[in-house]
């Protein structure tokens, strides 16, 4: 018995306009900034016609990207609401998958813009057994408090500050009989570098506390040591990487793509023991990317921030199973190494519109 199971920062999945950059230059959309905008009123009738212009051809990349991942469960992150996920699932989805995805699981956590973390899940897998939720919790008010000393976790000098920036979701499901926990996860972003400081090492403090409350949360739920035994994925966008792909040169001259690997990464604090195993490493090391990055020409990098780490009995039980990675919903500014380059979902732009700026990853899973 097998099951699909995909992670997808599906981007700002919104149902509400956001006139910040009005009054915030830095929350502006680039295209408004050609124009001489003669106050409020005429700027929010702009950005509201922009937005519903561009959003029908990023919905349909991003219902195509989920499309070819033909997943059973799909973990989301940067939804809205459950209003903005009924209407994509039905608007777009529905047009190119069909009756799928009628389980719908959303939990309202702890971020500023109040985008959220999701589960779509099919009633069944594509063969033929039943998907059934027994039980569901979120973990958006855990605090420092909660938290367990680990090493190289900074605790909070708050300690009724919540952990996650968004949730650690838990669901507990049947799967043709069969149990499976998934925890779904959206770490706190790198954001750019600010006064000299580097965004990702700012940060790291952060999503390194969050992992150990990802990993705290599971032992609690299966006892200290017997996690090896258990069937659990922890999936979603962990904002944070372990290795990735420098991209040197230019247009002119060509690229270079050198592999670099991290000293330091908040993915080491349920990797490095085997608490979790990472199965996109048994891809290539050139073809694991999941985000390409990029600040200009001089600072450009493709790296993974999009995961399914399984648990050991479910790494040793699909030890031949290798994840797979959706592309077509890049925009054509990706740069891909040597002999990835894909064909591009119609319509694709240069920068947008696009499926999303992050990967669908996907993997098939034997349960029994």
């Amino acid at each position: 018995m097998s099951l699909r199971l995909a992670t997808f920062n599906v981007e700002n999945l919104m149902t509400r306009f956001d006139f910040t950059g009005f009054r915030n230059q830095l929350r502006q959309d680039r295209v408004i900034r050609l124009f001489s905008v003669q106050g409020e009123e005429q700027y929010k009738r702009l950005e509201e016609a922009r937005m519903i212009s561009s959003t029908d051809d990023t919905r349909q990349h991003s219902a195509l990207a989920i499309a070819d991942a033909d997943a059973d469960i799909l973990c989301l992150q940067e939804v809205d609401d459950m209003a903005a996920l009924h209407a994509f699932e039905y608007g777009y989805l529905y047009r190119m998958v069909g009756n799928g995805y009628r389980q719908k699981f959303l939990v309202e956590g702890n971020d500023t813009r109040g985008i959220d973390v999701a589960v779509l899940m099919r009633e069944e897998t594509l063969d033929g057994e039943r998907i059934e939720l027994v039980d569901i919790k979120s973990h958006a008010g855990m605090t420092y408090r909660e938290l367990k000393p680990g090493a190289g976790i900074v605790l909070s000098a708050n300690p009724e500050e919540k952990i996650f920036k968004r949730d650690c979701l838990e669901l507990d499901l049947r799967i043709g009989g069969e149990a499976l926990t998934l925890y779904v996860v959206h770490f706190k972003s790198m954001g750019p570098g600010r006064e000299g400081a580097d965004g990702r090492e700012a940060t790291m403090p952060i999503r390194m506390a969050e992992a150990q409350a990802v990993r705290q949360i599971v032992e609690q739920r299966f006892g200290v040591g017997n996690t090896a035994r258990k069937r659990f994925a922890i999936c979603g966008d962990f904002n944070d990487y372990q290795e990735r792909i420098v991209i040197e040169g230019d247009r002119r001259n060509g690229y270079r793509f050198v592999p670099a690997s991290e000293p330091k990464s908040s993915l080491d604090v349920l990797t490095h023991d085997g608490f979790v195993e990472n199965p996109m490493r048994r891809r290539d090391i050139m073809d694991r990317w999941t985000l390409y990055h990029s600040r200009g020409p001089a600072e450009q990098h493709l790296c993974q921030l999009d995961y399914i780490l399984l648990s050991p009995h479910l790494a040793e039980t699909n030890a031949g199973r290798i994840p797979e990675i959706v592309r077509a919903g890049q925009p054509f500014r990706t740069l891909f190494p040597p002999g990835q380059a894909v064909e591009r979902y119609p319509r694709i732009g240069w920068d947008r519109p696009k499926a999303s700026d992050h990967c669908p990853v996907v993997m098939t899973l034997d349960l029994a």
